[in-house]
């Protein structure tokens, strides 16, 4: 069976948020969507022949997380974002994650031949997480990550789940996050979202066939 580029580009304009994203399922190169003139820089930056990643949304805990996402799925990244955070971190966090669960469902594209269900554990040191997929087309997330501290750098702990959730809910998939044990927030956050990578990038692992994975037939 042939097998299209999974990669996709997507602009997210608001009057909080501008956002533009290239990605590739797949890793490999992004000059083909997005010039180089344009890519961001910073320090959430990683190159190599497997993969490209860059992201810059003005929040370097948030940039951290999703470069760790971007990583562990085995995607190309390129993450821009200018937001109002003169305000705080909730619109540039939120709208993040947004678009960038967006340009995952269009870069998937039909739910045909895909494993469908993933799971993942990712330790850091002491913290343990656990995550588990499902390419469901009905978007739902429970994100229980117990962190205690108020902000992580810039980004405030109540966004890091709600990242997570705003992700979900433009992918159309179904997750569950959880951080089973450990005592340094930085840990727990890192390792929820590396368990969430495995987990993505098993869903997504193509079968050979072009089959729609449910008994409905439809996903």
């Amino acid at each position: 069976m042939a097998t299209a580029p999974r990669t996709a580009i997507v602009n997210r304009n608001t009057n909080e948020t501008k956002i533009q994203i290239a990605i590739s399922l797949d890793g490999g190169s992004l000059e083909s969507l997005l010039s180089t003139s344009t890519a961001p820089e910073g320090h959430a930056t990683q190159a190599s022949e497997k993969q490209t990643i860059a992201v810059n949304s003005g929040i370097g805990f948030l940039d951290h997380m999703l470069h760790a996402l971007a990583k562990h799925s085995g995607w190309s990244l390129s993450l821009e974002c200018q937001g109002d955070l003169h305000i705080d971190d909730h619109h540039t966090a939120e709208d993040c994650g947004l678009a960038l669960g967006a340009a995952f469902k269009e870069a998937l594209g039909p739910i045909r031949g895909y494993k469908r269900f993933g799971t993942g554990f990712a330790p850091l040191d002491e913290a343990l997480s656990r995550a588990v997929v499902d390419l469901s087309s009905r978007p739902y997330a429970v994100v229980e990550l117990g962190l205690k501290r108020e902000k992580l750098g810039d980004l405030s702990c109540e966004m890091i789940p709600h990242v997570i959730e705003s992700f979900a809910q433009t992918a159309g998939i179904t997750l569950h996050v959880d951080c089973l044990r450990g005592f340094n927030d930085h840990h727990r956050a890192e390792s929820a979202f590396k368990a969430l990578a495995i987990a993505v990038k098993e869903a997504t692992t193509r079968t050979g066939s072009d089959d729609v994975p449910s008994t409905k037939g439809v996903l």
